[in-house]
């Protein structure tokens, strides 16, 4: 048995530390640098992955009744991995069995293994990347960034979450109450951290690892079991992090099985019937708001932390930096296509035009910079597959197809040459009506809206966020009070604001130990990642009690 605690207690204290002051900090480089990761580093995870495919992906010790898998890559190329599968019944059979020990386990125990487990994942990152461009579509740079130092982060926030509401009040303590002239009432109390029991973590086709970490994490750090489901297109990359989670936990003399891998077959899917088993406490859902609706009205025994869908905006009603604002729009507009929950959809812009340092810019002139600022972006075929990567579901072809009818297309959508791609497509719709802006079109379509005036383009952006939920809101202006007046409209409307982005930041990126990504605040998701809340229900304390012998 090897004691992980006491080897990471240092890094834990520095996660805690970044986590409560907000400051930039990372154990995870997430420069795909062989100076940093080292010399072979690159080549040995490409050799990795190419030698996982078509082949059967091993777990020891795991549960085990049939093989499946049925991976294509985005980018041509046929997985073909099987991986082992069990019926969800003897999946949560494991799990509960797994459950007593890995509840009676100390926190210590279960964080320190958690923190090993994520130092061998940083350590994997150029095999995970390789897994996640090929489940997602992502070019390898993002799919390195996303699937593995980011998710990693965004895992060790989880711990380090987990560990501060598990640590915020004593676990022992001497209860002595005065009686005036009699002895004082002296009571020994001691509390003990119950997990809820069986948790699940559905997994997304777009950020397999960087959308699971958080609960997978929370929960395991808590003390519950979970039951990982990958999307049934991209099970690598979950598939190599509870390889590594049960390889973790079996040296530190932990039960392998308090992490389990729930693999199915497209149309054939097990998620409802793991979703709504009697032992299933917790759930952690990433997609549309139609299962996520469907979670919530059968799932009802369990505790569901949701992202969903939602409609993310860009207000423009003026900027001192009219280049740089159109540069930076056209990165968020193309980077992954749009297939990422931040991605910026509708675009509000007076229709009388706006104010810059080059003077007034019509609402003609402002479509047409960022227009040019995204064929110039993408002007060159390798940089444009680099940065839009491919589309993960054909299904986002139909969408663009479907918004070229919704108004006057400013900008075509066309293809990169590599993969089954798409570059952004730009719409100008008449405000007024509704139509297909006034519901999240995941991919790269964006709609631009013409607007009264600044007060409207901030009043419809930040209104759709009320009614639609959003994850992301950007604003672009020139007055301090209209600022003020927007960062009002859009706390209310609970969606985080980016205001005046021009340089080498973008709306779409999300801080882990910094930035709480999504609110919980509007109907794009119920949770943060990662607040106290997204793990405080996640265990109960309860309290044993005596009278101390004199």
């Amino acid at each position: 048995m090897t004691d992980f605690f006491d080897r990471h207690r240092d890094l834990l204290d520095r996660a805690v530390h970044a986590w409560r002051v907000r400051e930039f900090w990372t154990p995870f480089p997430e420069t795909p640098s062989t100076k940093i990761y080292g010399a072979d580093a690159r080549r040995d995870g490409h050799a990795a992955y190419e030698a996982l495919l078509g082949g059967a992906f091993m777990l020891p010790g795991h549960p085990e009744t049939a093989r499946l898998g049925a991976e294509q890559s985005p980018w041509g190329q046929d997985v073909a991995i099987s991986y082992p599968a069990v019926p969800p019944a003897a999946l949560i059979a494991a799990s509960q069995a797994a459950g007593a020990q890995w509840g009676k386990a100390s926190m210590q125990a279960r964080v320190g293994a958690l923190i090993e487990a994520l130092i061998r994942l940083n350590q994997m990152s150029f095999l995970i990347g390789e897994a996640t461009m090929h489940a997602t579509g992502q070019a390898f740079p993002m799919a390195f960034q996303a699937g593995g130092p980011h998710a990693q982060d965004r895992g060790f926030e989880a711990i380090a979450a987990a560990w501060i509401e598990m640590t915020a009040t004593a676990q022992t303590a001497i209860w002595e109450k005065p009686q005036g002239k009699s002895d004082p009432l002296v009571i020994e109390k001691r509390w003990h951290l119950v997990p809820r029991g069986v948790a699940l973590a559905i997994g997304c086709n777009t950020f397999p690892t960087w959308n699971s970490y958080s609960g997978v994490f929370a929960s395991l750090a808590t003390g519950n079991t979970v039951i990982v489901k990958p999307h049934p297109h991209a099970i690598l990359p979950l598939a190599l992090t509870v390889k590594v989670l049960r390889e973790v936990f079996a040296e530190a003399g932990l039960p392998q099985d308090a992490v389990l891998l729930a693999v199915d077959a497209p149309g054939a899917e097990i998620t409802k019937e793991l979703a709504t088993d009697s032992a299933v406490a917790i759930i952690d859902y990433t997609g549309s708001s139609s299962f996520a609706d469907w979670l919530r009205t059968n799932a009802t025994q369990t505790l569901v932390f949701t992202e969903e869908t939602g409609v993310n905006s860009v207000s423009i009603t003026g900027t001192d930096d009219f280049a740089g604002m159109c540069a930076n729009l056209a990165f968020s507009l193309s980077l992954y296509s749009g297939q990422m929950c931040t991605a910026p959809q509708n675009i509000y812009i007076p229709r009388g035009g706006i104010q810059t340092a080059e003077g007034h810019k019509s609402f003609d002139a402002v479509v047409a910079g960022i227009v040019a600022a995204i064929d110039a972006l993408l002007a060159d075929p390798q940089s444009a597959s680099a940065i839009c990567g491919a589309i993960v579901n054909p299904a986002t072809l139909e969408r663009i197809a479907a918004a070229r009818h919704a108004g006057q297309v400013v900008r075509e959508s066309d293809e990169t040459g590599a993969g089954r791609s798409a570059t952004p497509l730009l719409v100008v719709v008449d405000g007024a009506g509704s139509g297909l802006q006034d519901d999240e079109c995941f991919g790269p379509v964006s709609f631009v809206i013409p607007c009264e005036d600044a007060q409207d383009a901030i009043a419809r952006a930040s209104g759709i966020a009320t009614r639609k939920g959003a994850i992301t809101a950007a604003l672009y202006a020139n007055d301090p009070d209209l600022i003020e007046q927007a960062a009002m409209a859009f706390a209310a409307a609970g969606v985080n604001l980016s205001v005046n982005l021009t340089g080498n930041i973008y709306v779409n990126q999300s801080a882990a130990f910094s930035d709480f990504h999504v609110t919980g605040a509007n109907p794009a998701g119920n949770a943060s990642l990662t607040d106290t809340a997204f793990v405080a229900s996640r265990f109960r304390r309860v309290m044993i009690r005596w009278p101390k012998a004199a």
